[in-house]
Formats: C-alpha cells, structure tokens, sequence
C-alpha cells in the first residue's frame, strides 16, 4: 500500500514538472506571423529597398512582436524616395554596425501602432492626428495629418493585422539627423592634413627664426622629442588656454583641444579627457610638442578601463601623468599601420614618452594587443582621431612597463578600492587629498 502511494505521488510530481515546464517554454515560444500578415506582404510587395533596410537593421522581430499585440500602419517610401532622399554618404552612415540603432530609428519612425485608413484621416480635425511612433524617445510622435500629404499610395496594402501606404518622402528624424552631422563633423576634423615640420635649433632647443630657410614638409624636428619634453610631471590643474607665448608653425593647442572634444563626443572617454585636461598639465605639454613639429599616438583606456585603477596606483605624486606617458608613442601610427606590423614581424616595440620603459604590441584575434597578461589591451576602438600629428587609437586596457608588473606584489589583489566612474569623481578627489586648500 505505502509502494502504491509512493509510486502515486511520483507520477503526480512528474506530470506537474512536466505541465510547468510546458507551460514555460510556451511562454518563451516568440509569437508566430501567418501567410496574410502586412509584415510578409512588405517583404513582398514592391517597396523592395525599405524591405531590404528593414532585415538589415535586424527589426523583424521587434515587428513581429509589435503585430502580434495590435494592428501597425507602415508610410512606406518607394525605391525613388530611398534613392532620391539618402544620398550615398548618409547611407553609408546607416549601414555603418556602429550606427544600428540609428538605422533603426529611422525606419521604426515611419511604423504607427495603429491601424490608420486614408478614409478616417479626412474626417479628423485639423489640430488633431498625432500618432506615437515605434521609434522611442524624441522621435516616438508624429503628425500623421501633415505627413499624410506626402503619401502617393494609399491603402496601396491592406492586412488583417496592418496597412501600408506608399510616400514620395523619406521622414529623418531629428536625433538621427543629429547623430550624422557629429560624425561628419568627427571625419571633417580628422581630414586635417599635415604640414611641414618647423626647424630647430639644436644648440637652444627653440625653432629657428623665420629667416632661417624651412625644411621639407615633413621632415622630423632636429632634436629628439625627449630633449623637448617638461623637467617633471608635477601634478597640477593645466593652465586654461589663451593667447600669447611663442607663435609656432603649427597650432598644437587646438589640434589638442579638437582630439579632447572629439574624445567626448565620440563617448566612453570621459575619464581620460578628465585627466589630460583636469588633472593634469599633460593636454598643454603635448600642444606644445606638436606645436613645435613633433608626432604623437594615443593609446586611449575607455572608462570601463580606467574604473579598475585603484587608489595606490593613482596616489602617488606625480603616477596620473606616469600612467599617461606609458600611453603617448614619439610616432605616428594608424590602426592599419600597427596591425600591418604586427602581422609582419610578430612583436614590436614601440618606445613611450615614459622612459626606458617601451610598449609591447603584437597580433591576437585579428587585432593589435598591447602589454601582458591583465595588464594587457586590445586595439578597441581604431582610428578615433587621425590629423597627421595626432593619432588617438582606443584600447580596453590599462597598460604598465613589465618591469612594474613583476615587481608588483603577488599577494595584493587585482583590484581594491576602485576608482569611480563618473567624471571627476574618484580621480579629483586624489588630485584634492594631495593639492590640500588649493581645491577649496
């Protein structure tokens, strides 16, 4: 009798595990789109370039979700209008992978979760007839009335779940429009090209009086870029830029101050910036070294990088501009440049401002590795600022000389005490502990 119960209570647990599990995976089963649905008719239909944006922009599923739940009314712009509307390079900033969620933005902008007849627009009043958009945030209203003016097609597809009209117009949205104009601003700034190289007078270390013939464009200064650096890092706020001193062949100030300016706007720098302009004197000291003829790569840490920095490696006097000098290669290199090197020879050194000490670089995953081990990182964003003098390349990591890494002791963990994100935040109050009242 107790096996009976036994073997009852089994089979009960059983059938309900398996009912549970059942129901659940129906739930995670995404909603299915019939034959008849407007979705499969716009793949079909003869709005052939929309179609095509639509699966590049990876959307069918956010759509097929969103006609699952209620009807939709797709302003559909023909071929002519995609072709006519975005110029080639507009479209070549949509089709960028970097730019999907613009891409998506545009198309979901002309999607309505609603079912909108021609027929019902006309007996609506004139201040009326704003639709949301599929397309969140500042984009995500739309005045269907006064877009409906440009609709060539209407009701040219009709659905169960949906209706297409065809206009002569592609609708842009603002923040997308936004979006395109910063990057092409971005590639106007790097488009800079690069001048010929001052000269310099070996015995002061100055540039040459203008009566002094120039030297071929692009001829290096005299000296080493080490005879021309500061005496010492110290650790101050940079000297706000103005005018005045020295009038130099090139401006390195505003070289400097665009490659800062594109590091914010191009985002995940933020902490970076803060140093070189903040927290250091390190942003004016390269003005002056590209102002007088000499060149200069960045290896940029993003944030994410810069947050596992810790207060020991930040407190030391003097250590943010250590860090920093780790980072400035006396070169010019583009992420081409460097990847052809390293695929070529394997392993390269590069030498750093911060001297003896050299920066290892070599090939992995089809891209530039610098350093060793945890220390290392890879060459993550190419080619953020490229003008010819300065060469900004973004990288996951922070680097340190392999000398520090085995000195470092093995006892002590990885990461403790860790530096905030926000700007200025754990950073500044380093800077401040050090500077006492000169903060207040």
């Amino acid at each position: 009798m107790d096996l009976q119960i036994y073997g009852f209570l089994l089979t009960f647990l059983f059938l309900s595990f398996t009912t549970i599990n059942v129901a659940t995976l129906q739930e995670k089963v995404p909603p299915q789109i019939n034959s008849n649905s407007v979705l499969v008719a716009l793949l079909d239909s003869h709005y052939t370039e929309l179609s095509e944006l639509v699966e590049k922009a990876l959307l069918l599923q956010t759509l097929e979700e969103a006609v699952s739940t209620h009807n939709i009314t797709i302003l559909a712009p023909t071929n002519e209008a995609l072709e006519r509307d975005l110029d080639p390079e507009f479209k070549r900033f949509l089709l960028e992978p970097g730019n999907l969620k613009s891409l998506q933005n545009l198309l979901l902008y002309h999607m309505i979760p609603a079912r909108i007849e021609s027929g019902n627009l006309q007996h609506q009043k004139r201040g009326s007839g704003m639709y949301s958009t599929l397309c969140h945030g500042e984009n995500q209203y739309l005045h269907v009335l006064q877009r409906f003016k440009m609709v060539t097609k209407p009701d040219d597809i009709i659905k169960p779940d949906g209706i297409i009209h065809g206009i002569d117009r592609v609708m842009i949205p603002k923040t997308v429009q936004m979006d395109f104009n910063v990057r092409r601003n971005l590639r106007s700034i790097s488009a800079v090209l690069p001048e010929g190289a001052p000269e310099v007078d070996p015995r002061t270390n100055k540039l040459k009086n203008k009566k002094y013939p120039s030297v071929p464009a692009g001829a290096p200064p005299a000296l080493p870029i080490y005879a021309a650096m500061a005496p010492g890092p110290s650790l101050a706020p940079a000297p706000a830029p103005g005018p005045g001193g020295p009038h130099h062949h090139f401006d390195g100030e505003t070289q400097v101050k665009d490659f800062i300016q594109t590091l914010l706007q191009y985002g995940g720098y933020n902490e970076l910036a803060d140093i070189l302009v903040n927290l250091t004197s390190l942003a004016t000291e390269m003005g002056r070294l590209v102002s007088e003829g000499y060149v200069l790569t960045v290896l940029a840490p993003n944030d994410e990088a810069m947050a596992k920095l810790t207060t020991d490696q930040l407190s030391e006097p003097g250590a943010p501009e250590q860090i920093m000098y780790y980072h400035l290669i006396p070169e010019y290199q583009t992420e081409e440049s460097m990847y052809n090197s390293v695929r070529r020879f394997g392993k390269v050194k590069y030498d750093t401002l911060r001297l003896p000490h050299k920066v290892i670089a070599e090939e992995a995953d089809g891209s530039v590795k610098f350093g060793f081990g945890e220390t290392s990182g890879y060459l993550f964003d190419p080619d953020i600022y490229t003008d010819g003098r300065i060469s900004v390349q973004g990288i996951d990591g922070v680097l340190f000389p392999v000398e520090e890494i085995k000195v470092a002791p093995k006892a002590a963990p990885v990461v403790a005490k860790v530096v905030a994100r926000p700007r200025r935040g754990k950073l500044m109050e380093v800077a401040c502990s050090m500077l006492g009242s000169f903060c207040h």
